[in-house]
Protein backbone atom coordinates (compact mmCIF):
# COMPACT_ATOMS: atom_id res chain seq x y z
CA UNK A 1 0.00 0.00 0.00
CA UNK A 2 1.39 3.40 -0.92
CA UNK A 3 2.41 5.35 2.15
CA UNK A 4 0.23 8.29 1.16
CA UNK A 5 -2.85 6.27 0.23
CA UNK A 6 -4.87 7.75 3.07
CA UNK A 7 -4.80 11.28 1.67
CA UNK A 8 -8.13 10.77 -0.06
CA UNK A 9 -9.80 10.40 3.33
CA UNK A 10 -9.23 14.03 4.28
CA UNK A 11 -12.75 14.77 2.97
CA UNK A 12 -14.43 18.12 2.90
CA UNK A 13 -12.08 19.35 5.62
CA UNK A 14 -9.72 20.37 2.82
CA UNK A 15 -11.51 23.66 2.44
CA UNK A 16 -12.42 24.30 6.07
CA UNK A 17 -10.39 26.46 8.44
CA UNK A 18 -11.15 27.51 11.98
CA UNK A 19 -9.23 30.26 13.75
CA UNK A 20 -8.83 29.67 17.47
CA UNK A 21 -7.78 32.42 19.82
CA UNK A 22 -6.86 31.98 23.47
CA UNK A 23 -8.48 34.64 25.63
CA UNK A 24 -5.62 34.53 28.12
CA UNK A 25 -3.09 35.42 25.42
CA UNK A 26 -5.32 38.09 23.91
CA UNK A 27 -5.16 39.89 27.24
CA UNK A 28 -1.39 40.18 27.21
CA UNK A 29 1.33 41.21 24.79
CA UNK A 30 3.66 38.32 23.98
CA UNK A 31 5.58 40.12 21.22
CA UNK A 32 9.33 39.47 21.29
CA UNK A 33 9.07 35.97 22.76
CA UNK A 34 10.25 32.94 20.87
CA UNK A 35 7.33 30.85 19.67
CA UNK A 36 7.00 27.71 17.58
CA UNK A 37 4.33 26.66 15.10
CA UNK A 38 3.80 22.93 14.65
CA UNK A 39 2.02 21.42 11.65
CA UNK A 40 0.38 18.03 12.17
CA UNK A 41 -1.30 15.18 10.35
CA UNK A 42 -5.06 15.22 10.79
CA UNK A 43 -5.67 12.01 8.82
CA UNK A 44 -3.64 8.81 8.79
CA UNK A 45 -0.81 9.41 6.34
CA UNK A 46 2.32 7.28 6.70
CA UNK A 47 1.30 6.77 10.31
CA UNK A 48 -1.36 8.13 12.61
CA UNK A 49 -3.45 11.26 12.16
CA UNK A 50 -4.09 12.56 15.67
CA UNK A 51 -3.49 16.26 15.02
CA UNK A 52 -6.13 18.92 14.46
CA UNK A 53 -4.20 21.49 12.46
CA UNK A 54 -1.52 24.06 13.36
CA UNK A 55 -0.47 24.49 16.99
CA UNK A 56 1.40 27.31 18.71
CA UNK A 57 3.89 26.87 21.57
CA UNK A 58 5.96 29.20 23.70
CA UNK A 59 9.64 28.22 23.70
CA UNK A 60 11.73 28.27 26.87
CA UNK A 61 15.26 28.21 25.49
CA UNK A 62 16.85 27.70 28.92
CA UNK A 63 14.86 24.62 29.84
CA UNK A 64 14.32 23.41 26.28
CA UNK A 65 10.59 23.33 26.93
CA UNK A 66 7.64 23.87 24.59
CA UNK A 67 4.79 25.21 26.72
CA UNK A 68 1.29 26.72 26.51
CA UNK A 69 0.22 24.62 23.55
CA UNK A 70 -2.86 25.83 21.75
CA UNK A 71 -4.52 25.15 18.42
CA UNK A 72 -4.44 28.28 16.25
CA UNK A 73 -5.83 26.94 12.96
CA UNK A 74 -7.87 23.90 11.99
CA UNK A 75 -6.74 22.87 8.53
CA UNK A 76 -6.26 19.40 7.01
CA UNK A 77 -2.82 17.80 7.05
CA UNK A 78 -0.65 20.94 7.33
CA UNK A 79 2.44 18.76 7.12
CA UNK A 80 4.76 21.51 5.85
CA UNK A 81 4.63 25.15 6.96
CA UNK A 82 6.69 28.24 6.08
CA UNK A 83 6.86 31.74 7.50
CA UNK A 84 7.12 34.70 5.14
CA UNK A 85 10.34 36.77 5.27
CA UNK A 86 8.26 39.73 6.51
CA UNK A 87 7.05 37.57 9.44
CA UNK A 88 3.52 38.75 8.68
CA UNK A 89 2.25 35.55 7.08
CA UNK A 90 2.37 31.79 7.48
CA UNK A 91 1.77 29.30 4.67
CA UNK A 92 0.79 25.65 5.00
CA UNK A 93 0.31 22.88 2.48
CA UNK A 94 -2.79 20.73 2.90
CA UNK A 95 -1.60 17.23 2.06
CA UNK A 96 -4.86 16.02 0.49
CA UNK A 97 -6.08 14.82 -2.90
CA UNK A 98 -9.65 16.12 -2.99
CA UNK A 99 -9.33 19.89 -3.49
CA UNK A 100 -10.52 21.46 -6.75
CA UNK A 101 -10.72 18.34 -8.87
CA UNK A 102 -8.31 15.96 -7.20
CA UNK A 103 -5.57 18.34 -6.14
CA UNK A 104 -4.01 19.35 -2.86
CA UNK A 105 -4.08 22.91 -1.57
CA UNK A 106 -2.01 25.62 0.09
CA UNK A 107 -3.38 27.98 2.74
CA UNK A 108 -2.25 31.48 3.69
CA UNK A 109 -2.64 32.95 7.17
CA UNK A 110 -1.93 36.37 8.67
CA UNK A 111 0.13 36.25 11.88
CA UNK A 112 -0.90 38.38 14.84
CA UNK A 113 2.51 39.61 16.02
CA UNK A 114 1.34 40.12 19.60
CA UNK A 115 -0.41 36.82 20.22
CA UNK A 116 0.77 34.52 17.45
CA UNK A 117 -2.81 33.85 16.40
CA UNK A 118 -3.45 32.94 12.76
CA UNK A 119 -6.19 34.50 10.64
CA UNK A 120 -7.00 32.70 7.36
CA UNK A 121 -6.43 34.73 4.20
CA UNK A 122 -7.18 32.25 1.40
CA UNK A 123 -6.63 28.73 0.12
CA UNK A 124 -5.67 27.83 -3.45
CA UNK A 125 -4.98 24.65 -5.38
CA UNK A 126 -1.45 23.28 -5.21
CA UNK A 127 -1.91 22.31 -8.90
CA UNK A 128 -1.28 18.66 -8.09
CA UNK A 129 -2.37 15.94 -5.69
CA UNK A 130 -0.92 15.31 -2.25
CA UNK A 131 1.62 18.13 -1.76
CA UNK A 132 4.50 16.97 0.45
CA UNK A 133 6.77 20.03 0.62
CA UNK A 134 6.68 23.80 0.27
CA UNK A 135 9.23 26.58 0.52
CA UNK A 136 9.36 30.31 -0.27
CA UNK A 137 11.77 32.20 -2.48
CA UNK A 138 14.08 34.70 -0.78
CA UNK A 139 12.01 37.70 -1.86
CA UNK A 140 8.77 36.29 -0.45
CA UNK A 141 7.00 36.77 -3.78
CA UNK A 142 6.59 33.08 -4.65
CA UNK A 143 5.84 29.76 -2.96
CA UNK A 144 7.23 26.53 -4.39
CA UNK A 145 5.20 23.34 -3.94
CA UNK A 146 6.17 19.70 -4.57
CA UNK A 147 3.08 17.56 -5.20
CA UNK A 148 4.00 14.02 -4.19
CA UNK A 149 0.95 12.19 -5.49
CA UNK A 150 0.72 14.38 -8.60
CA UNK A 151 4.40 13.97 -9.44
CA UNK A 152 4.76 17.65 -10.28
CA UNK A 153 5.92 21.00 -8.92
CA UNK A 154 4.17 24.36 -8.97
CA UNK A 155 5.05 28.01 -8.38
CA UNK A 156 2.38 30.10 -6.64
CA UNK A 157 2.57 33.91 -6.53
CA UNK A 158 2.25 35.72 -3.21
CA UNK A 159 0.49 39.09 -3.27
CA UNK A 160 1.43 42.21 -1.33
CA UNK A 161 -1.41 41.38 1.08
CA UNK A 162 -0.02 37.88 1.70
CA UNK A 163 -2.69 36.08 -0.31
CA UNK A 164 -1.77 33.28 -2.67
CA UNK A 165 -2.56 33.31 -6.38
CA UNK A 166 -3.08 30.48 -8.82
CA UNK A 167 0.04 28.72 -10.08
CA UNK A 168 2.11 30.69 -12.60
CA UNK A 169 4.14 27.61 -13.57
CA UNK A 170 3.64 23.85 -13.25
CA UNK A 171 6.25 21.27 -14.20
CA UNK A 172 5.36 17.60 -14.53
CA UNK A 173 8.06 15.05 -13.76
CA UNK A 174 7.96 12.44 -16.51
CA UNK A 175 9.89 9.38 -17.61
CA UNK A 176 10.95 6.07 -16.13
CA UNK A 177 10.86 5.23 -12.44
CA UNK A 178 13.36 3.40 -10.28
CA UNK A 179 13.43 -0.09 -8.81
CA UNK A 180 11.04 -1.19 -6.10
CA UNK A 181 13.89 -1.81 -3.68
CA UNK A 182 16.91 0.48 -3.27
CA UNK A 183 20.16 -0.36 -5.00
CA UNK A 184 22.05 0.94 -1.98
CA UNK A 185 21.37 0.75 1.73
CA UNK A 186 21.79 -1.75 4.56
CA UNK A 187 21.48 -5.53 4.33
CA UNK A 188 17.94 -6.85 4.60
CA UNK A 189 16.43 -3.51 3.66
CA UNK A 190 12.76 -3.74 2.66
CA UNK A 191 12.18 0.01 2.44
CA UNK A 192 9.48 0.69 -0.16
CA UNK A 193 8.02 4.16 -0.56
CA UNK A 194 6.90 5.10 -4.04
CA UNK A 195 8.55 3.78 -7.19
CA UNK A 196 5.23 3.22 -8.95
CA UNK A 197 5.30 6.62 -10.71
CA UNK A 198 6.93 10.07 -10.38
CA UNK A 199 6.70 11.52 -6.87
CA UNK A 200 8.04 15.06 -6.43
CA UNK A 201 9.18 15.25 -2.81
CA UNK A 202 11.02 18.51 -2.11
CA UNK A 203 11.46 21.86 -3.82
CA UNK A 204 13.58 24.84 -2.80
CA UNK A 205 15.69 27.65 -4.22
CA UNK A 206 19.46 27.70 -3.92
CA UNK A 207 21.01 30.36 -1.62
CA UNK A 208 21.42 32.77 -4.54
CA UNK A 209 17.69 32.52 -5.35
CA UNK A 210 18.61 32.07 -9.01
CA UNK A 211 17.92 28.34 -9.23
CA UNK A 212 15.23 25.96 -7.99
CA UNK A 213 15.84 22.29 -7.32
CA UNK A 214 13.36 19.49 -6.78
CA UNK A 215 13.77 15.85 -5.93
CA UNK A 216 11.61 13.10 -7.41
CA UNK A 217 11.62 10.05 -5.16
CA UNK A 218 9.92 7.77 -7.68
CA UNK A 219 12.31 8.61 -10.48
CA UNK A 220 15.46 8.78 -8.33
CA UNK A 221 16.28 12.18 -9.81
CA UNK A 222 17.08 15.77 -8.92
CA UNK A 223 15.81 18.44 -11.32
CA UNK A 224 17.51 21.83 -11.65
CA UNK A 225 15.75 24.94 -12.98
CA UNK A 226 16.66 28.56 -13.57
CA UNK A 227 14.27 30.77 -11.62
CA UNK A 228 12.88 34.07 -12.96
CA UNK A 229 12.30 36.16 -9.83
CA UNK A 230 10.07 38.58 -11.73
CA UNK A 231 7.60 36.10 -13.23
CA UNK A 232 8.12 32.96 -11.18
CA UNK A 233 8.76 30.92 -14.33
CA UNK A 234 11.14 27.96 -14.28
CA UNK A 235 13.47 26.98 -17.12
CA UNK A 236 15.20 23.56 -17.14
CA UNK A 237 18.95 23.80 -16.57
CA UNK A 238 20.67 20.77 -18.00
CA UNK A 239 19.67 17.13 -17.63
CA UNK A 240 18.26 15.78 -14.36
CA UNK A 241 20.77 14.21 -11.99
CA UNK A 242 20.18 10.48 -11.50
CA UNK A 243 20.66 8.58 -8.24
CA UNK A 244 21.07 4.80 -7.84
CA UNK A 245 17.84 3.03 -8.76
CA UNK A 246 15.37 2.73 -5.92
CA UNK A 247 17.30 4.93 -3.46
CA UNK A 248 14.49 7.51 -3.32
CA UNK A 249 15.98 11.03 -3.02
CA UNK A 250 13.93 12.90 -0.41
CA UNK A 251 15.30 16.10 1.17
CA UNK A 252 18.39 18.21 0.54
CA UNK A 253 20.13 21.11 2.20
CA UNK A 254 22.76 23.60 1.03
CA UNK A 255 25.90 24.28 3.03
CA UNK A 256 26.24 27.93 4.16
CA UNK A 257 28.91 28.41 1.47
CA UNK A 258 26.26 27.82 -1.22
CA UNK A 259 28.57 25.49 -3.19
CA UNK A 260 27.92 22.19 -1.43
CA UNK A 261 24.63 20.34 -1.39
CA UNK A 262 23.76 17.36 0.79
CA UNK A 263 20.98 14.94 -0.13
CA UNK A 264 19.25 12.34 2.04
CA UNK A 265 17.77 9.33 0.23
CA UNK A 266 14.67 7.98 1.94
CA UNK A 267 14.80 4.31 1.02
CA UNK A 268 18.55 3.62 1.01
CA UNK A 269 19.24 5.85 4.06
CA UNK A 270 22.27 7.27 2.27
CA UNK A 271 23.74 10.77 2.32
CA UNK A 272 25.10 12.15 -0.95
CA UNK A 273 27.48 15.10 -1.12
CA UNK A 274 27.32 17.20 -4.31
CA UNK A 275 29.35 20.09 -5.67
CA UNK A 276 26.97 22.75 -7.02
CA UNK A 277 28.39 24.91 -9.81
CA UNK A 278 26.02 27.79 -10.53
CA UNK A 279 27.98 29.05 -13.53
CA UNK A 280 28.01 25.68 -15.25
CA UNK A 281 24.56 24.79 -13.88
CA UNK A 282 25.71 21.40 -12.67
CA UNK A 283 25.43 19.12 -9.66
CA UNK A 284 28.30 16.66 -9.35
CA UNK A 285 28.23 13.83 -6.83
CA UNK A 286 31.45 13.61 -4.82
CA UNK A 287 30.67 11.13 -2.03
CA UNK A 288 27.97 8.79 -0.70
CA UNK A 289 27.88 7.41 2.85
CA UNK A 290 25.31 5.63 4.98
CA UNK A 291 23.26 7.65 7.46
CA UNK A 292 23.01 4.53 9.64
CA UNK A 293 25.66 3.07 11.94
CA UNK A 294 28.09 0.44 10.70
CA UNK A 295 26.64 -3.02 10.99
CA UNK A 296 23.01 -1.95 10.89
CA UNK A 297 20.79 -4.41 9.01
CA UNK A 298 17.09 -4.10 8.23
CA UNK A 299 14.71 -1.36 7.23
CA UNK A 300 14.77 2.35 7.98
CA UNK A 301 13.52 5.43 6.15
CA UNK A 302 15.44 8.72 5.90
CA UNK A 303 13.45 11.82 6.79
CA UNK A 304 14.96 15.27 7.39
CA UNK A 305 18.43 16.76 6.82
CA UNK A 306 19.98 19.94 8.28
CA UNK A 307 23.37 21.64 8.44
CA UNK A 308 24.51 23.56 11.53
CA UNK A 309 24.67 27.33 11.05
CA UNK A 310 28.47 27.27 11.24
CA UNK A 311 28.64 24.60 8.51
CA UNK A 312 30.62 22.13 10.65
CA UNK A 313 28.02 19.39 11.16
CA UNK A 314 25.30 17.62 9.20
CA UNK A 315 22.26 16.01 10.84
CA UNK A 316 19.82 13.54 9.33
CA UNK A 317 16.73 11.73 10.62
CA UNK A 318 16.14 7.97 10.53
CA UNK A 319 12.60 6.62 10.88
CA UNK A 320 12.22 3.09 12.31
CA UNK A 321 15.81 3.31 13.53
CA UNK A 322 14.42 6.41 15.31
CA UNK A 323 17.65 8.37 15.55
CA UNK A 324 19.32 11.51 14.32
CA UNK A 325 22.68 10.82 12.70
CA UNK A 326 25.49 13.32 13.20
CA UNK A 327 28.26 13.86 10.65
CA UNK A 328 31.25 16.16 10.73
CA UNK A 329 31.90 18.19 7.58
CA UNK A 330 35.53 18.41 6.51
CA UNK A 331 37.19 21.36 4.85
CA UNK A 332 36.56 19.81 1.45
CA UNK A 333 32.90 19.12 2.22
CA UNK A 334 33.22 15.39 2.79
CA UNK A 335 31.33 13.67 5.59
CA UNK A 336 32.28 11.47 8.51
CA UNK A 337 29.59 9.81 10.62
CA UNK A 338 30.57 10.63 14.21
CA UNK A 339 27.52 9.64 16.23
CA UNK A 340 23.81 9.30 16.60
CA UNK A 341 21.13 10.25 19.09
CA UNK A 342 17.85 8.49 19.79
CA UNK A 343 14.92 10.82 19.21
CA UNK A 344 13.32 9.33 22.34
CA UNK A 345 10.18 8.60 20.35
CA UNK A 346 8.73 6.87 17.33
CA UNK A 347 9.20 7.84 13.67
CA UNK A 348 11.04 11.20 13.61
CA UNK A 349 9.57 12.90 10.56
CA UNK A 350 11.25 16.25 11.04
CA UNK A 351 13.59 18.15 13.33
CA UNK A 352 14.78 21.75 13.55
CA UNK A 353 17.21 23.95 15.44
CA UNK A 354 16.01 26.93 17.44
CA UNK A 355 17.19 30.31 16.03
CA UNK A 356 20.18 30.33 18.38
CA UNK A 357 21.35 26.91 17.24
CA UNK A 358 21.63 25.64 20.82
CA UNK A 359 18.53 23.44 20.84
CA UNK A 360 17.12 20.81 18.51
CA UNK A 361 13.49 19.69 18.53
CA UNK A 362 12.51 16.33 17.00
CA UNK A 363 8.94 15.69 15.78
CA UNK A 364 8.18 12.04 16.55
CA UNK A 365 5.05 11.51 14.47
CA UNK A 366 3.92 8.10 15.71
CA UNK A 367 4.50 8.77 19.39
CA UNK A 368 2.63 12.11 19.27
CA UNK A 369 5.44 14.09 20.85
CA UNK A 370 8.27 16.53 20.28
CA UNK A 371 11.51 15.84 22.15
CA UNK A 372 14.08 18.51 23.09
CA UNK A 373 17.86 18.20 22.82
CA UNK A 374 20.80 20.41 23.80
CA UNK A 375 23.37 20.93 21.00
CA UNK A 376 27.07 20.87 21.85
CA UNK A 377 28.30 23.45 19.38
CA UNK A 378 31.91 22.27 19.67
CA UNK A 379 31.39 18.54 19.14
CA UNK A 380 28.05 18.55 17.31
CA UNK A 381 26.63 16.00 19.74
CA UNK A 382 23.05 16.06 21.04
CA UNK A 383 21.88 15.50 24.62
CA UNK A 384 18.27 14.73 25.50
CA UNK A 385 16.95 17.32 27.96
CA UNK A 386 14.22 15.15 29.45
CA UNK A 387 11.55 17.34 27.86
CA UNK A 388 8.60 16.22 25.76
CA UNK A 389 5.77 18.28 24.30
CA UNK A 390 2.59 16.37 23.61
CA UNK A 391 0.99 17.03 20.22
CA UNK A 392 -0.87 14.68 17.90
CA UNK A 393 1.09 13.43 14.88
CA UNK A 394 3.65 16.28 14.61
CA UNK A 395 5.02 16.74 11.10
CA UNK A 396 7.01 19.99 11.20
CA UNK A 397 8.12 22.72 13.60
CA UNK A 398 9.14 26.28 12.67
CA UNK A 399 10.20 29.13 14.95
CA UNK A 400 8.95 32.70 15.14
CA UNK A 401 10.09 35.71 17.18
Amino acid sequence: MLRRSFLKNAGAAAVAHTVLRGSSLRAQDTAGKLRAYVGTYTTATDGNGNGEGIYLFDVDTQAGALTNRRLVARTPNPSCISIHPSKKYLYAINEVTNFAGGNGSVSAFAIDAATGDLAPLNTVSSAGAGPAHMSLDATGKFAFVANYMGGNIAVLPIGADGRLGDAVDVRQDSGSVGALHPASGPRGNFAISGHDKPHAHMIAADPSNKFVLNTDLGQDRIYLYRFDTATGKLTPAGEPVSLPSGDGPRHFVFHPNGRWLYLLCEESSTLVFFHFDAERETLTAAETISALPAGFAGTSFGSEIQVSADGRFLYSGNRLHDTISICSIAGDGRLTLIGEQSTMGDYPRYFAFDPGGNLLFACDQRSDSIASFRVDRASGMLTFMGRYAAVGSPAMIVFFV
